[in-house]
């Protein structure tokens, strides 16, 4: 498809609606061809009905593994990645519940599990954010949520899917290009993915004698849901970088199939950096 440098003004409440949005966002290069890098691997990924983890849901599918979404409550939006992975031959899991819960990610460990006997990857994904320009405006009731979605289930869910990955399980976790940056109107958000990367970094350390590998994507602006649905104004979104546009999911996700494939075999405690050509230190 076509890059857009500019899109039309549009607004969601969060979390978003990707079938609401105008464009919809690239998922898979039409040309993209699997090589079965993946062959009947199980991938479960949080936040997998739209955006960046439909794209990688999809190119999971495409390079031969079987996927497992958690998703909060876009039914719609979680049904058409399913259709786009059983498409590939595939099978698809939808989970559904919040990942604030520590209950909830146990279950969903356990759900994927029940169906598929194993999880090979694990892509930590899910994540929200809500814009301020003064610290002032943070609300104590924003900063919880903040962090209860973006880092705090990334314990949740790896601690329940540990002792079923084996010596070549892989975690695969997103942070953000505001990580390195940061960001004068997302300070809790960049807080949490600065956390993230630190998550990674000291997960890899800690499971490197298990031989599990532990990496990241750190994107810049990637056009899904939860841009519309947070931003007043999209329609210079992405501009800034190096290339004067957004970035697709097709062209972070990847990326993922990179860190999740045999490809990267020698490479843990890293990260990514999928963001239109921002420089910045690893």
């Amino acid at each position: 498809m076509d890059k857009p440098e500019k899109f039309p003004e549009q607004s969601q409440e969060q979390p978003g609606k990707q079938f609401k949005m105008n464009p919809i966002p690239e998922v898979i290069r039409s040309d993209y061809k699997g090589s079965g890098k993946l062959t009947d691997k199980v991938a479960l990924i949080t936040g997998g009905d739209s955006g960046i983890g439909r794209s990688v849901a999809v190119h999971f599918a495409r390079e031969g593994a079987d996927v497992a979404i958690v998703y909060l409550k876009e039914n719609k939006d979680a049904l058409e990645t399913k259709k786009l992975v059983t498409k590939e031959g595939r099978d698809c899991l939808l989970i559904e519940g919040d990942v604030q819960e520590s209950a909830f990610c146990k279950k969903a460990v356990t759900t994927c599990l029940n169906t598929f006997s194993k999880i090979d990857i694990l892509v930590n994904n899910a994540a929200v954010q809500f814009p301020k320009n003064a610290i002032e405006d943070i609300t104590e009731a924003q900063l919880h949520t903040t962090f209860q979605t973006n880092i705090y289930p990334y314990f949740y869910v790896v601690k329940a899917v540990l002792p079923h990955l084996g010596t070549s399980g892989v975690i695969i976790n997103t942070a953000s290009v505001t990580a390195y940056r940061g960001s004068g109107h997302l300070l809790d958000y960049s807080s949490t993915k600065g956390a993230i990367v630190s998550f990674t970094r000291s997960l890899a350390k800690m499971v490197a004698k298990k031989k599990i590998r532990v990496n990241g994507v750190a994107p810049g602006p990637i056009w899904t849901p939860l841009i519309p649905a947070t931003f007043d104004d999209v329609s210079d979104f992405g501009q800034d970088t190096l290339l004067e546009r957004a970035g697709q999911p097709s062209e972070v996700a990847p990326a993922y199939v990179f860190l999740a494939s045999k490809d990267s075999s020698y490479i843990t405690g890293q990260f990514i950096h999928v963001n239109g050509g921002e420089q910045i230190g690893a």
